[in-house]
């Protein structure tokens, strides 16, 4: 698998470390320190690379906040597999999340359902399944992550196990709630394992007291609906989980037990921010090597590539893989979802200077909807990477260009909550032809939009509102019906 593109440029130098920044050298600078040549005693550099660092239980809450890799970073590479785990914390991952389940033969894999379909594409029923069986199959994330993505076996957990055991910090989730004594005993069979393991379990399963006998840290992580429970439950518990929709008064209350608490899971920045800003310790990220930077990751898309680069993601992520567009190698995005989408470049993003400009190209490539009012473009000038669909209210403002069948090419203006916009201008340009690109350029600077189309008579329009300016832009299929939309050569100027 290509990760080149997933894991985009290094880190650049920091002074005055916010508490953001903190993470961002813990979780992706220590990557970088491995490669860091030795000095000999007159400061001369020998070319002899530092060991790649080690990270205890003990060292990833210091350096706190810090992140896990959940599922080894799904939003990057294929879950639970060994390239996940790998490329994450070749990443920069201090710790890796690693679901277990055992096959009817009582062999141990890194899978996270109960069953393989999902992942696999062919439903076999772990626990009444052979090893055999199972080995058989490949995780294919392509439909997540592009055609690149490679299938590749679900790994056994002693493999994974020998790999990271001695230099990360492992999460393990006994995903079928029988395997407690097997597991515990096999991390018993590892040096300093109560330095790198932490069991990882719902906070009412029963597993916890076996565990807290063998002398292992735990995570105990509640759903929202399982709040209630802390002030009975924390106590059982080293760490705390809480999923990520819970309020902020109520993360908060549990923050103020005075345990590490670790939110789960984490894929855009602006969800990283509200939670660290809340005083969690650790972020489990599906989305690691993004959330590790706050800074663009590239100035083009990657859509040749064929593999999604960090930080782009489809509006909705939680409703499995279908809302993902198909990338194509010919280097075009196709959203062919029935439903109003954003596709987010985050990698693109955040967009920081005064001046620049977005160029893209569109087309519908197969038909045109019935419709000729339904639209298409972009939205861009948000303050962060939340969602942001045309016509569907978000809670994060901006701006957004749609170009309607008829060749009309309109800029509005939409608050937080609203479901319309402000008209800012139109321009009325060539009819839309089915397979035809059109090329599009907005250009901004602090005083004025400029908004234009590039394949005709020079159309063009602007506006001087100034109201919205932030560094974030998506690419938008505004309608629902079964029509796709294609995008090309998206960039930053």
């Amino acid at each position: 698998m290509n990760s080149r593109r997933a894991l985009g440029h290094p880190l650049r130098p920091a002074s005055g470390l916010s508490r953001r920044e903190v993470l961002v050298l813990g979780a992706a600078g220590l990557a970088l320190a491995g490669c860091t040549g030795r000095a000999d005693a007159d400061g001369e550099a020998t070319g002899t690379p530092e060991p790649a660092p080690v990270h205890t239980i003990e060292s990833m809450l210091a350096a706190a906040p810090f992140l896990v890799a959940h599922r080894g970073s799904w939003d990057n590479w294929p879950e639970h597999t060994m390239t996940a785990y790998r490329e994450s914390a070749n990443a920069g991952a201090v710790a890796l999340e690693i679901s277990v389940s055992a096959t009817s033969d009582g062999t141990l894999i890194c899978h996270h359902d109960l069953s393989t379909e999902r992942t696999t594409g062919r439903k076999l029923v772990i626990k009444d399944s052979t090893y055999a069986e199972v080995s058989e199959l490949m995780v294919d994330a392509r439909a997540w992550l592009g055609p690149e993505a490679v299938p590749e076996k679900i790994p056994l957990l002693k493999d994974v196990l020998d790999a990271f055991a001695a230099t990360h910090v492992l999460f393990i989730d006994d995903k079928q709630g029988t395997n407690a004594n097997v597991l515990l005993d096999l991390m018993d069979t590892y040096p300093e394992s109560h330095s790198h393991f932490i069991w990882k379990q719902s906070a009412e399963a029963a597993q916890i007291d076996a565990v807290s006998k063998r002398g292992y840290s735990s995570w105990g992580y509640f759903t929202v609906e399982q709040l209630d429970l802390v002030p009975a439950l924390a106590d059982k518990f080293t760490y705390l989980g809480v999923h990520h929709s819970a309020s902020d008064a109520a993360l908060a209350e549990v923050v103020s037990t005075g345990k590490p608490v670790i939110s789960w899971e984490v894929h855009t920045r602006e969800l990283r921010d509200r939670l660290l800003g809340l005083g969690v310790s650790g972020l489990m990220c599906a989305n690691l090597p993004y959330l590790s930077t706050d800074e663009p990751m590239a100035t083009s898309d990657s859509f040749g590539d064929g593999i999604r680069a960090a930080g782009d993601l489809p509006w909705m992520v939680s409703q499995g893989w279908d809302f993902q567009p198909e990338l194509k190698t010919s280097g075009t995005l196709l959203m062919s979802a029935a439903a109003n989408s954003s596709y987010r470049m985050g990698s693109l993003g955040p967009l920081r200077r005064q001046i620049y400009s977005i160029q893209f190209d569109m087309r519908w490539p197969e038909a045109l909807p019935a419709d000729d009012t339904l639209h298409a473009g972009i939205a861009f000038g948000q303050d962060d990477d939340r969602p942001y669909r045309v016509l569907i209210p978000s809670d994060v403002g901006g701006y957004h260009l749609v170009v309607r069948l008829t060749g009309e090419m309109t800029l509005l203006l939409r608050s937080p909550g609203e479901s319309g916009g402000l008209r800012l201008g139109t321009v009325d340009t060539q009819p839309v032809r089915v397979g035809e690109w059109m090329s599009f350029k907005i250009d901004i600077d602090p005083d004025s939009i400029r908004y234009s189309r590039l394949d005709g008579a020079g159309w063009a329009g602007s506006t001087s509102n100034r109201k919205y300016r932030g560094g974030y832009f998506s690419l938008a299929r505004n309608y629902s019906e079964d029509c796709p939309v294609e995008f090309r050569g998206v960039k930053v100027i």
